[in-house]
Parts: C-alpha cells; sequence; structure tokens
C-alpha cells in the first residue's frame, strides 16, 4: 500500500528574539496508540486524513519525532494567575510541533499537550492525564459546534505510561490547533525583560498574522483595540451559552480572540450568574458574571505592555490605551444583548433591552432554572409547544408566570423562531456527561466519548436517538467541582 504523502511544517516563532523559545529536546512515549482522530478538522485544515491515519503521525503527535520539516520549541511567557504576578511561566508541559499554512491562507500551530518536561516544567512531570485531554477535546468541539472561536483538538494519542495527580491516571498527549499561541502573557515576558525590539517583533509578527487588515503609524493602536474587540465578541459569546471558563489568567487570553486552556472549564446546569466550577477558584473571582470585568482587567495588562509602542511620552500613550479600553464594556454589552435577544426571540432592538434580559436572568435564577433547557423549551414554546414543559424547570410556578409574562409583553405574537432555533442549542457539553465519557476512556470504552463528541459538533440539529444528552443531571448525577488537569 502507498503511504499518503508527508504534509510539510515550518515554525516561524522561531524567527522571533530567542527570549521567547527555547529548544527542547523530544521525550518519547513507551506505547503510543490513538485515542481519538479529527480528520474533518485534518480536511478544514488542507491536511490528508490519511497521513493522519498513519504511524508517521502517530509518531509526531505522540511527540516521539518531530513533525516533518519542524524542530519544536516551549514558548516562554509570564501571567498573571488569579491576580498575582508569575514573571516566568511559559510551557510546562507542552511544545510547539509545527505550523501549518491551510489553503485559506491562515497559519495554524500545533501544539503537543503532555509531551514532557520543558524549562518551563517548575518539577513537573511535563505529562498530562488522558481525562484532562479528553476533556479538552469534548469542551473545544463543543465550542467550535456553536460556533465560538476556539482551539481544538486535532488528535489524543494514549502515551502507555501511568501519570500521578490525585490518583494514578493513564497518560496522553493532546495536538490543539490555534491561529497563535500568543498569549497576554507573552507580551508580559518582554515587558518584564524590558526589550522594546523583542516587544516590536512580537507585535508586529501578531499583527501580521491574525490582523493583516492593520497598517500604518498607529498600528499598535489599532491593534489594542482589535484585540479588545475580538476578547468582547469572545465573551458574550461564552456567555450567551452558559460556559465559564474557569481560569481566566492572563497567560490563557489568546492575542488571536480563541479560546484557549480548557481546564476547569464548564457550562452550567441550574443558572446562576456568580456560578464557579474550577476547585481552584475559592472567591469566585472567575465566575460567570465576572468574565467580562476579567477581561478588561486582561486586556489593561496588555494596554501595559504595549506603552511603550503606543507613544514617545507616556502620558499621552496612557491616554490612548484608556480610551480604546473605554470602548470594551459598551462592545461586550451590544454583542451580549444581540445573542440574548436572539434567544428570546427578539427581532427588534430597544434602548432598554439590557434591563429586561436582567430580570428575565434573575426570574431565572430565582427559579433555579436550568439555562439551556430554559432557552430550548422556550424556542420550543415560541413555535407553538405547551409551556407546561418550560415551567417544570422553575422552582416555584408564579416565577415561571412572571417571567413568561414580561416576554409575551416584549415579544408580542411574533418572536423571532429562526433566531431563537440558531441561538440556541439542543445540547451542550454538560458536566455530567463530559465525565461520563472521561470515566468510560479510562476504563478503556471510546464509544460514549466518540458519541458524545459526535452529537455536540452538531448541537443545534433534532435527535431523538440523543434525547438523553439533552438532559440536565439528576442531583446525584452533578459535577460542583471541575479541576485544571496539571
Amino acid at each position: 500500500m502507498d503511504r499518503p504523502p508527508q504534509p510539510s511544517f515550518t515554525i516561524t516563532y522561531r524567527e522571533l528574539p530567542d527570549i521567547f523559545h527555547r529548544n527542547i529536546p523530544l521525550d518519547p512515549v513507551a506505547q503510543p496508540a490513538w485515542v481519538a482522530r479529527n480528520e474533518a478538522l485534518a480536511t478544514h485544515l488542507g491536511i490528508d486524513p490519511a497521513w493522519l491515519r498513519s504511524d508517521a503521525a502517530l509518531q509526531a503527535l505522540a511527540g516521539n519525532a518531530a513533525l516533518p520539516g519542524a524542530t519544536p520549541l516551549a514558548m516562554a511567557y509570564s501571567g498573571h494567575q488569579f491576580g498575582g504576578f508569575s514573571p516566568l511561566l511559559g510551557d510546562g508541559r507542552a511544545l510547539l510541533a509545527g505550523e501549518w499554512l491551510a489553503p485559506d491562507g491562515r497559519r495554524y500551530d500545533l501544539h503537543l499537550k503532555g509531551s514532557g518536561p520543558t524549562p518551563f516544567s517548575r518539577n513537573g512531570d511535563g505529562r498530562a492525564t488522558l481525562g484532562a485531554m479528553l476533556r479538552e477535546y469534548i469542551v473545544s468541539e463543543a465550542m467550535a459546534g456553536l460556533g465560538i472561536p476556539t482551539t481544538r483538538a486535532l488528535a489524543v494519542v494514549a502515551t502507555g505510561e501511568a501519570v500521578y495527580r490525585q490518583r494514578k491516571e493513564p497518560g496522553a498527549v493532546l495536538t490543539r490547533v490555534a491561529l497563535s499561541h500568543v498569549r497576554v502573557g507573552t507580551f508580559q515576558y518582554a515587558a518584564v525583560k524590558r526589550d522594546r525590539n523583542a516587544l516590536v517583533a512580537l507585535a508586529e509578527r501578531e499583527i501580521a498574522r491574525n490582523y493583516p487588515e492593520i497598517s500604518g503609524s498607529d498600528r499598535y493602536r489599532l491593534f489594542l483595540a482589535a484585540v479588545a474587540a475580538r476578547q468582547a465578541a469572545l465573551i458574550a459569546g461564552w456567555m450567551s451559552f452558559g460556559f465559564i471558563h474557569g481560569v481566566m489568567n492572563t497567560d490563557n487570553m489568546s492575542i488571536a480572540g480563541e479560546t484557549i486552556d480548557y481546564g476547569p472549564c464548564a457550562f452550567m446546569d441550574t443558572f446562576h450568574p456568580q456560578k464557579v466550577f474550577s476547585s481552584i477558584d475559592e472567591h469566585g473571582r472567575y465566575a460567570w458574571d465576572k468574565q467580562p470585568g476579567i477581561a478588561l482587567w486582561n486586556l489593561t495588562r496588555f494596554a501595559e505592555c504595549l506603552l511603550p509602542l503606543l507613544a514617545e511620552d507616556q502620558d499621552q500613550a496612557v491616554e490612548i490605551a484608556r480610551t480604546e479600553l473605554s470602548g470594551f464594556m459598551p462592545a461586550f454589552e451590544r454583542h451580549f444583548e444581540d445573542a440574548m435577544r436572539a434567544k428570546l426571540g427578539i427581532t427588534e432592538a430597544r434602548p432598554h433591552d439590557g434591563d429586561f434580559i436582567a430580570r428575565i436572568l434573575t426570574h431565572m435564577m430565582n427559579g433555579e432554572a436550568d439555562f439551556t433547557l430554559f432557552f430550548r423549551r422556550l424556542t420550543q414554546l415560541a413555535a407553538g409547544a405547551s409551556e407546561t414543559p418550560l415551567k417544570k424547570l422553575f422552582n416555584d410556578d408564579a416565577i415561571a408566570d412572571a417571567l413568561l409574562a414580561e416576554w409575551r409583553e416584549r415579544t408580542g405574537t411574533a418572536p423571532g423562531i429562526a433566531a431563537m432555533q440558531a441561538a440556541n442549542p439542543v445540547r451542550i457539553a454538560r458536566n455530567h456527561r463530559v465525565e461520563e465519557a472521561i470515566a468510560a476512556a479510562n476504563a478503556g470504552d471510546l464509544a460514549v466519548f466518540q458519541r458524545l463528541v459526535a452529537a455536540l459538533q452538531d448541537p443545534f440539529a433534532e435527535d431523538p436517538a440523543l434525547e438523553d444528552l439533552e438532559l440536565a443531571p439528576l442531583p446525584d448525577e452533578v459535577v460542583a467541582r471541575t479541576f485544571c488537569g496539571t
């Protein structure tokens, strides 16, 4: 049988100043074996799926061999973690394996997670558990299915080795695909080094790669504004589906505007604006309703890094940064209100829609309604179904009646059903289903994982065979805490 042609990769990141990366030797794993291959993503990228099925791909994506044409490296960056600054973090259990130029002209990173120790491992083993990598695969594919900008998973490879966290677990390596792995923390690292040339090189690289429409003498101001604009849309998208990232540290904010680093993330079941799932977020810093403010806080740290490029005069640079950042919250609110109007079937914007949306959410909170099921049942109600299934989601009929009265008054007799159907998924990556898939995979059964991923890749499609994946967890199925996996 003919071997599939070998794709050719590069790593242009190596062209940046040496402070941003370190060469690292590969750390082979004992018995690499396929767990998951995302052939649809490979096709989208222009990578031959036949190569993805090959032993050469298996060895490369396990970290046992370099990708053709590329020499791997670990990326250096800083970061604020839960508000505390670490001047040096970097890829502690990952490496940049290669970059791929897709047919659409965009360049994508292939990043291996769980590939072994690096100079940034801080005494860690550099490995990852199968469960954590499957969680990232599942949730990132769910986000892509919902249309939210996200990094994605190309593959998961079992290592044949044990990893020790809270307990002994099977190890795995995930291949993450991203428009860029440059983070706010990467710019913070250049700022810590007080290296203007490195800062300029990093900014110019990101502008050329992910913001090619930007040019001119004020391009760094426009760069700041563009990064903030993407984050405003991203966070609004998260929140409109009840998603909580869980670890919005500056090293987890992508300059390209994609969701990155799926650790203790979760889609909420019962709605509450202060909902937190992360086992390490003891004070609710990254709760659902705190996410816009944290995004702005992170962007302010990014703006601080860019000050030397915004103007020669420090005061003038600060004023430019303030001006650009002042547009973040209004932009977020516009995106969020637009998303919620679609979810509620509101076809025409009004000045006080923000207040109306807040009242609807308050009713949902007080009634302890499931976030996704509420909007799903509301969509069915708008299409002519009974209101009984919706009211059963609430702990008090009076609260449900008050909500429906306000909704009917606002939407009238013709809610935007098509918009509701496009904005309200049938299925999300519910925590108990994710944990169910991970537990089965750890026991050697991948069928539960495969079924869940396939269902989440088309989350708006009705399918009676998948109705069990729509349901909220029973009391003994509720997953209240999630873990980062490191």
